[in-house]
């Protein structure tokens, strides 16, 4: 069984996308977040091919107002980053895992297919983002893999750099699609430009 894992904070005022909210304004924030939180679900769930689950994070929210019946929800735990995918990644059944956040407007259902595809032949398969992170990060699962998410500067050029120091010559990766993932003003306006149909 193939899994995908979306990670989620509860979207509240403040809560989420702080630093886009500095940029836009918290609301404009959490309007933002929350859309593309459901289109996401909407959109990716659908496809058979894999089994979607949710982890989340943060204060208590209605998350069956948000998430469609077919998707099972999870917690993160608590940690930075490197430790609530860890969690995450070991708390699946088996088979192989990916996980994406909730803030890439422009993901398809080919990127998902395209990455399980991909940890076919690979140890690991990574997204790349326009920032220097990865919007997403898979694992085959056939063998274990050194602590990836150790000493990683998160929110940073060096993520992705970060990740890759921590295999060694064994592990074998691939890469799919580059794509932006909305944190800031600057990325948000980039993705507007691009996607004139969207209106906030």
């Amino acid at each position: 069984m193939r899994h995908l894992v979306i990670l989620a904070k509860a979207p509240h005022l403040g809560a989420v996308k702080c630093r886009l909210g500095r940029d836009i304004g918290s609301l404009a924030a959490l309007q933002f977040y929350e859309r593309n939180l459901r289109l996401t679900l909407r959109r990716l769930s659908r496809d058979r091919r894999w089994r979607t689950s949710l982890a989340i994070t943060g204060a208590p929210t209605r998350w069956s107002n948000i998430t469609p019946r077919n998707v099972q929800i999870m917690e993160q735990g608590h940690g930075d980053l490197g430790d609530r995918m860890r969690r995450v990644m070991e708390a699946m059944p088996s088979g192989p895992v990916i996980i994406i956040g909730s803030d890439i407007p422009n993901i398809s259902h080919h990127d998902i297919y395209n990455a399980f595809s991909e940890l076919g032949r690979t140890d690991m398969v990574l997204g790349p983002a326009l920032d220097g992170g990865f919007w997403l990060i898979g694992e085959a699962r056939r063998r274990p893999l050194p602590p990836i998410f150790k000493n990683v500067r998160w929110s940073s050029q060096y993520t992705l750099k970060d990740t890759l120091d921590n295999l060694d010559y064994r592990h074998t990766y691939s890469f799919i699609r580059k794509l932006l993932d909305v944190d800031d003003g600057k990325s948000y306006d980039i993705w507007r430009k691009t996607n004139k149909k969207y209106n906030l």
